[in-house]
């Protein structure tokens, strides 16, 4: 075939008047329908106020109905829980700047902002900058109201001891299963007297009786840290350790990870560091030998159609990272848990 006038000339018949809201692939067409307005418009990613995933804002107070949204985006800027550096209180911050994150999955062909209805409804009000217990609380509280207009919350960190608060919320009918990307275990015991940091929260969830170990598998464990992490074992949780990831093993894994969780109801749980430090070193525990950006888009994205019930993106530090790419990969982690609750069996009976 030799390109030609001719065949210059059928392209500009077919896309000459064009606009970039105008396809001629239905399903491409479905998507911008959502997406632009009249004559190919739609809205500037760096304008307006910003919102974690561009999301409306919807601020959620006391007795305020938002029963009408399928997903409830929220941040909690709490690092209390921390045993290392601090600073993932401005991780909701920072998420919230990224620009241009979707609004298309072309991996899971959907745009969750827009075929979903999706709000982000601001922060978990905290009574104390000071008190972990407190704030332990509050963030009980808060999802726990989420969770009562039959709405799944998907929360943006802080530090991972918010994941324990946000479980008991979850889980007030019987304890959840859990994917849960992370270079830590997170089921250490107490440390100088307090059983509640970020080391600690499956530890405590299982305990608590909100979580379950035999449908929780836990994925990118690493580092050294190891020897005080025999509870998720002994409790029957499956583990999958860093080095055990290839490309020729992410199949497998991903079918262990649906294996463990069954169809039961779920929580996800995404810690930045687990990723490899030369793609979020902007968090409090880098562990190197981490998963690629790569890698963990598969593992995200291999778990669509299980039923998850909430979820959260933890430990982004944005202070530790002046190119802005850990707060860029965790916009991105988010987006693609959206984008898993879009297919969700508990969304859709909604």
């Amino acid at each position: 075939m030799v390109w030609s006038t001719e065949k210059l000339g059928e392209l500009r018949d077919k896309f000459g008047s064009g606009t970039g809201g105008d396809l001629h692939d239905p399903n491409g067409q479905r998507i911008a329908d959502k997406i632009f307005s009249e004559g190919g418009r739609r809205p500037a990613p760096y304008a307006g106020m910003p919102t974690l995933l561009d999301a409306p804002h919807i601020p959620f107070g006391d007795g305020m109905d938002i029963s009408a949204l399928d997903v409830a985006l929220y941040g909690v800027p709490m690092d209390l829980g921390v045993t290392n550096r601090n600073g993932s209180r401005f991780g909701p911050r920072a998420l919230r700047s990224i620009e241009r994150v979707g609004p298309y999955n072309d991996a899971l062909d959907c745009a969750p902002v827009h075929e979903m209805a999706v709000a982000d409804i601001g922060d978990v009000p905290m009574q104390s900058r000071f008190d972990l217990a407190q704030s332990h609380t509050d963030i009980e509280t808060f999802v726990s109201q989420i969770v009562a207009q039959g709405v799944i919350p998907l929360g943006v960190g802080g530090d991972h001891s918010i994941t324990h608060p946000i479980l008991k919320a979850v889980a007030k009918n019987g304890p959840v299963g859990m994917i849960h990307i992370d270079a830590h275990c997170d089921t250490g015991g107490s440390y100088e007297g307090e059983k509640f940091h970020h080391g600690g929260p499956f530890r405590n969830a299982v305990l608590d009786g909100v979580l379950d170990p035999e449908r929780s598998i836990q994925i990118g464990i690493r580092g050294a840290a190891k020897y005080i992490w025999e509870f998720s074992e002994m409790s029957g949780m499956t583990v999958i350790e860093a080095a055990s990831i290839t490309d020729a093993t992410l199949p497998d894994i991903i079918a262990k990870a649906r294996s463990v969780i069954g169809d039961g109801p779920t929580y996800f749980s995404f810690d930045i560091d687990s990723l490899d430090p030369a793609y979020a070193p902007g968090t409090g525990t880098p562990e190197v030998g981490g998963l690629t950006t790569r890698e963990a888009f598969k593992l995200i994205r291999g778990m669509k159609g299980a039923n998850f019930v909430g979820g959260d993106v933890v430990e982004v530090a944005p202070a530790y990272d002046p190119t802005t790419n850990t707060a860029q990969n965790g916009a991105q982690m988010l987006f693609e848990i959206l984008s898993l609750f879009q297919f969700s069996p508990s969304r859709t009976i909604k």
